[in-house]
């Protein structure tokens, strides 16, 4: 029953986020960690899928092992939050809707930007080491 409701999890985080691919104001990457994170529970299979994805592999695995995030995806982020509340502004929804939703966007990009960013040099030490790892290897 409980690997039935982790892959649930992670079947509905994906919907999202695929949705969030096609729609501005919807994140992709934050459905995708969240995806990862319920097939770490129950899904080992989706959960190695997941973090060797081309695209996205590199950013899970980055925010699973050091809580990073890219700074083109905060900009990405923060952007579509601001034309999503731009937008809402302009809506037929009640006040209390519109600064609720526009108030937990400021929230949540203001944490996404305290959060720490990827360094270039911790990818180049790594692919250091694993070269001077071959050349040991070689001799």
């Amino acid at each position: 029953m409980k690997i039935l409701f982790w892959r649930s999890l992670v079947v509905l985080f994906l919907i999202l986020g695929f949705i969030g691919a096609l729609l501005p104001g919807m994140p992709t990457t934050v459905f995708l960690i969240l995806a990862a994170w319920a097939a770490s529970k129950g899904w080992p299979q989706m959960d190695a899928w997941l973090l060797n994805h081309p695209k996205y592999g590199p950013t899970l695995k980055a925010w699973r092992e050091q809580g990073t995030v890219p700074r083109k995806a905060k900009w990405l982020a923060s952007v579509m939050m601001l034309i999503s509340g731009i937008i809402m502004l302009f809506t037929n929804a009640p006040l209390w809707v519109k600064i609720f939703t526009d108030g937990i966007m400021l929230i949540v990009a203001i944490w996404l930007w305290l959060r720490p960013e990827v360094k270039n040099n911790q990818s180049t030490v790594q692919n250091s080491s694993i070269l001077s790892s071959k050349n040991t290897d070689l001799d």
